[in-house]
């Protein structure tokens, strides 16, 4: 008899989250373009902060790539200097997306300006949002990974971090993207 290979319950429902937070997105970003027909839609330029976040952003995705590969490889003290550098690449990426938006604010784009700032406050933000999930696993991952009594090898968590967190880099390139092509 061939036996299935099934998927790890909790890999299941990561994905399953995936799929959701990928409709709701798909939802804010269909609603920005119909929105973006109307006559009082404003158009801005992103700063350049941005792009800076976001090559913060795909650098963490590499680190917590190869925090993967050294945990599989019990190579933990290289592992956990890595979960640590993608923890603070994280942390980076937000204070720069706060920048960002600060910078925006000084130059009147609030988010009560105009439907178009709102919808980039709203679609950011809960982009943050997701970010900062990530971070608070990723801590925790380090947490564990110096923990005397924890001496536990299973690759399920950090294989769960690493794809949620490679998930919420491709998010933020794709609406970085979505938001400099459809102004």
């Amino acid at each position: 008899m061939e036996q299935r290979k099934r998927i790890h319950p909790h890999k299941f429902t990561l994905w399953v989250g995936i799929a959701s937070i990928i409709m709701m997105f798909a939802g804010f970003t269909s609603a920005y373009i119909v929105k973006r027909n109307q006559p009082n839609w404003v158009s801005f330029d992103l700063p350049k902060v941005f792009w800076y976040s976001t090559a913060v952003m795909v650098l963490s995705s590499v680190t917590i790539w190869q925090a993967l590969k050294a945990f599989k490889q019990r190579a933990m003290l290289n592992y956990r200097r890595l979960v640590m550098v993608t923890f603070f690449l994280g942390v980076l990426f937000v204070v720069l997306q706060i920048i960002g938006f600060n910078e925006l604010y000084q130059k009147g784009i609030t988010l009560q300006g105009n439907v178009s700032f709102s919808f980039l406050f709203i679609i950011v933000g809960l982009h943050a949002l997701h970010v900062l999930g990530g971070i608070i696993v990723l801590l925790i991952l380090f947490l564990k990974a110096f923990s005397s009594s924890v001496r536990n090898y299973n690759t399920v968590p950090i294989e769960l971090a690493s794809t949620y967190w490679h998930f919420v880099d491709f998010l933020w390139v794709y609406l970085l993207i979505f938001l400099i092509l459809i102004r």
